[in-house]
């Protein structure tokens, strides 16, 4: 079980400097790329010979911003380091036709083949083609699917989380457990990839790290607003994506266009709405006949809300988009557990039928013990049924029973249930969980000069979960469905910078830096009072130590058995967890052109705190 606290925090400390590939290969085999695009191409003219020296320009059509190559002597030509978007590509040649090719699409860690065929005429005349391009992949080989941003919105996701969307892959499987939701508020779903355990995926948000190292989940969950475009790749890595096994999920967030665009949303989930389970929900009582009131389905309030606005700060220069979404939920749920009985707290255990011995007699091994049992002159003999019981046996002599066992018995609540048999439920109770998440992404694009474009994001997660325990302060079981007893409070940060400089027309590096946060306090709802130290167990809650308040987790098993206090077993609340994980990345990556050959190198360089 993983504890720690402020005080006691170890900083972990690592480095790994990993060259992230050296290759050669043509112009069309290009590159993959954690945050960009490529297109690239072969010009001709219409005997089938190469064109060289064309002017290819690239513009992005909703930012309005172009660069432009030159195709090499054999008529090829690469661009890379192109954002994800929509793409006009003109190709200019001396005593041909301009091409204009609309409608490219360019995705992240892909590229777009764009070939033409130039006619002979003056260049001042112009043939445009409308029709897109084939989407055919011929320079890699990988297992991948994206979805654009309108898809990702438009697809029904369940509660809006983005990590459902990871399961539209075939080789993918939802695990059969699931991290608690105290430590994963995000709901960072755990799926294993053709074999690969969860750990194995590697979430990439704007082109750098999003893992928690210690759970193997997504830090930032994207809200679906924020996404420009999803990537899922389960096979054929490129060579910078190395430290994957299973997955690799790369998105890109949105940026801003010339013109500006916003939405605004509310999504409703209650109880009025929820289909009823007909097995469990809504059922007549055997006895009187009456149904439950709202059908039978607990009380469920589930408001998502928020908006989004993107658009230019400088047209054709510096945009920016920004989204925030609120959640709130209210759900109701109950539980059916077992209390002691009046009789039991006073050490009256005749009612099961076994016997209970007196682990102060006999032999260290428990041979020879003797049953308990109360004589005349016993304060507890007033308890005895000498019809039904004559012998008093199963019943602890009054000055057996501590104080502290007294003080922790008199933390719970009396049955208020009569069962059948003496060891089934007696208590029911119920209550409603609160959940609340603030979540918002910020980004900003510059494009300096043609040569030069830089981008900063910022991603943030705050979650806030308080459940109720069956005895409140005194914890034990969740509520049946929360899974959850205790306050967890949760804030997760991504924070993004990078850029891409082109050096001459042969050479180009882009650099990004990362520091991502996963900041966790999961605390039982007794965190800050002594009640272990208030019912007499000495050297638990300890002076100045606030995360040793609180009871421990206390479980009595058997006939009879009954749980008390937070813990993993009791009420799935591993606390108190003070924890801050801080993970920082540099970046590197240079692209040399060279004739008919590209060569690629980089570096990537991380240290992380726990």
């Amino acid at each position: 079980m993983k504890e720690l606290t402020v005080t006691t925090l170890r900083r972990i400390q690592f480095a790994s400097l990993v060259v992230l590939s050296i290759s050669l290969a043509l112009p069309r085999l290009s590159f993959g790329q954690a945050v960009f695009g490529n297109i690239f191409g072969t010009v001709t003219d219409p005997t089938g010979a190469v064109v060289p020296a064309a002017k290819i320009t690239l513009t992005e059509v909703g930012k309005g911003v172009s660069v432009s190559t030159t195709t090499n002597e054999s008529g090829n030509y690469t661009q890379t380091h192109l954002v994800s978007g929509t793409y006009k590509v003109t190709i200019e040649a001396s005593g041909f036709k301009t091409v204009v090719q609309q409608n490219v699409t360019v995705s992240v860690d892909t590229s777009t083949r764009v070939d033409a065929v130039l006619e002979l005429g003056a260049q001042t005349q112009e043939i445009t083609v409308n029709a897109a391009p084939p989407l055919l992949t011929t320079d890699r080989a990988d297992v991948s699917a994206t979805l654009s941003g309108r898809q990702v919105n438009e697809l029904p996701v369940l509660n809006r989380n983005f990590t459902e969307l990871e399961l539209l892959l075939p080789g993918t499987t939802k695990m059969n457990w699931q991290h608690a939701s105290s430590e994963n508020p995000q709901g960072g779903i755990q799926i294993n990839t053709n074999g690969q355990l969860f750990g194995m995926n590697n979430f990439i948000l704007d082109g750098t790290d999003n893992n928690d190292p210690v759970l193997g989940i997504i830090i930032i969950n994207p809200t679906l607003d924020s996404v420009q475009e999803f990537k899922m790749t389960t096979g054929n890595f490129d060579a910078e994506f190395a430290q994957a096994g299973g997955s690799v999920i790369q998105v890109e967030t949105k940026s801003g266009s010339n013109e500006i665009h916003g939405s605004l949303f509310e999504y409703l989930q209650n109880n009025v709405f929820k289909a009823r389970d007909p097995f469990s929900e809504g059922l007549a009582d055997p006895v009187t006949g009456l149904k439950p009131p709202n059908r039978g389905i607990p009380p469920l309030r589930l408001n998502q809300f928020g908006g989004s606005i993107g658009g230019p700060l400088i047209k054709n220069k510096l945009f920016s988009f920004g989204d925030y979404e609120v959640g709130r939920r209210r759900i109701g749920a109950s539980v059916l557990t077992r209390v002691p009985t009046a009789a039991e707290r006073q050490g009256d255990f005749s009612a099961f039928g076994i016997p209970i011995y007196d682990p102060a007699t006999g032999s260290p091994d428990g041979t020879g013990r003797t049953q308990f049992s109360v004589s005349p002159t016993d304060a507890n003999y007033a308890l005895c049924n000498t019809a039904t019981n004559p012998g008093c046996l199963n019943i602890i002599p009054k000055g057996r029973i501590t104080s502290q066992a007294t003080n922790l018995l008199n933390l719970l609540p009396p049955p208020n249930l009569t069962p059948i048999l003496p060891s089934e439920p007696n208590f029911t109770t119920g209550g409603s969980e609160q959940f609340d998440s603030n979540r918002f992404n910020i980004k900003v694009d510059h494009y300096v000069t043609e040569k030069l474009h830089y981008f900063v994001s910022t991603h943030y997660a705050g979650f806030l979960k308080i459940s109720p325990a069956a005895f409140g302060q005194a914890g034990a079981p969740a509520l049946s469905g929360l899974g959850f007893a205790g306050k967890s409070d949760t804030r997760n940060l991504n924070g993004v910078a990078g850029f891409n400089y082109t050096l001459s027309p042969t050479l180009l590096t882009d650099f990004r830096f990362a520091a991502v946060r996963y900041r966790v306090k999961v605390l039982p709802l007794d965190f800050g009072i002594p009640a272990a130290e208030n019912a007499g167990l000495p050297n638990l809650n300890l002076p100045g130590r606030e995360d040793t308040s609180g009871l421990p987790e206390l479980r009595i098993f058997g006939n009879g058995g009954f749980r008390e206090g937070f813990g993993l077993d009791n009420s799935q609340c591993n606390c108190p967890l003070l924890e801050t994980e801080n993970v920082f990345q540099w970046v590197n990556n240079w692209t040399k052109f060279r004739g008919n050959h590209n060569i690629k190198w980089g570096a990537d360089f991380r240290r992380g705190q726990n």
